[in-house]
């Protein structure tokens, strides 16, 4: 299978096989993630890597107990790491204050995006499957302490490995014409927009549990892996907000807007506490390039 092939088959699993992954095939994977592309090549980056059973239990409870993080035979905690960067500056009488600097720290999360990526790329090409977790980003404090985690260093995103049980079948995504502009941004109309979005979510009135593995397949996987009721519950609540539209199952029920934007303080505390401000935007000068 080519790498085009292999990145069009992609898939999000959540069903493992209950065997380990080789050590050297451990070691490729972190290479790969270590040789990603970096801005400025500074790589402010570390990685966590979770194998031992009570570790993996703790950390699926941080990440809203995910009994696929818990079940994977390995999970690895990327961490946007300026502690080490600092450490350097210093040794060198030289200020480094990514921590206050939006942009460095924008940069330093693409960095960190890039290396998962190409974990998630070698890990397909070697057989085994993975599943990205963001909602590290709600226990961020939790998980420092846990894992013992200086300042200046942010959990952000968990990647959890092993070999498929399970693939799924298919996965919606919108058209490539609709995410590509040629030169310029194409603004388009609300019809095309809500046929794109229609088009990739297919007909909400669908049987609901064929729905809800195209649309929800967390809660299916939770249903066979924690037994009944998450399923039950996911439409019990549908029934509730009264949801209609895909755009409302995805921002009233599995989403909640209000309660993403009710995130925001925690992650600033967690934040704040592991010595990051960005509320120092603006000292100092932009002038020049340096």
């Amino acid at each position: 299978m080519d790498l085009f092939d292999t990145l069009m088959k992609r898939r999000s699993i959540r069903s493992f096989e209950d065997r380990p992954i080789p050590p050297e095939v451990v070691d490729r994977l972190l290479d790969a993630a270590n040789n990603a592309p970096s801005g400025g090549n500074i790589q402010p980056l570390s990685i966590v890597v979770v194998e031992q059973a009570d570790a993996r239990k703790e950390l699926a409870e941080m990440v809203g107990r995910q009994p696929w993080v818990r079940n994977a035979p390995l999970s690895m905690v990327f961490c946007l790491d300026f502690y080490r960067v600092k450490r350097w500056a210093a040794a060198f009488d030289v200020e480094f204050l990514g921590e206050r600097a939006l942009g460095s720290f924008l940069i330093a999360y693409a960095d960190l995006m890039c290396a998962a990526q190409n974990v998630v790329a070698l890990a397909e090409s070697e057989g085994l499957g993975s599943v990205y977790i963001g909602t590290i980003q709600a226990s961020i404090s939790r998980a420092r302490e846990f894992f013992s985690m200086p300042d200046y260093v942010l959990p952000l995103m968990v990647l959890s490995l092993g070999y498929p049980k399970s693939v799924p079948s298919t996965i919606p995504k919108l058209a490539t014409d609709v995410v590509v502009h040629r030169e310029r941004y194409s603004v388009p109309s609300d019809e095309e927009i809500s046929e794109a979005y229609e088009t990739k979510y297919g007909d909400i009135s669908d049987d609901v549990d064929t729905y809800l593995e195209r649309a929800y397949i967390e809660a299916v996987e939770r249903d066979r892996q924690d037994g009944p009721g998450w399923v039950a519950d996911a439409v019990e609540r549908m029934k509730k907000l009264d949801v209609k539209s895909n755009a409302e199952f995805l921002f009233n029920l599995r989403y909640p807007q209000r309660l993403m934007v009710g995130m925001n303080s925690r992650l600033i505390d967690a934040m704040r506490k592991a010595g990051f401000d960005f509320g120092r935007l603006g000292e100092g000068s932009d002038d020049g390039d340096a």
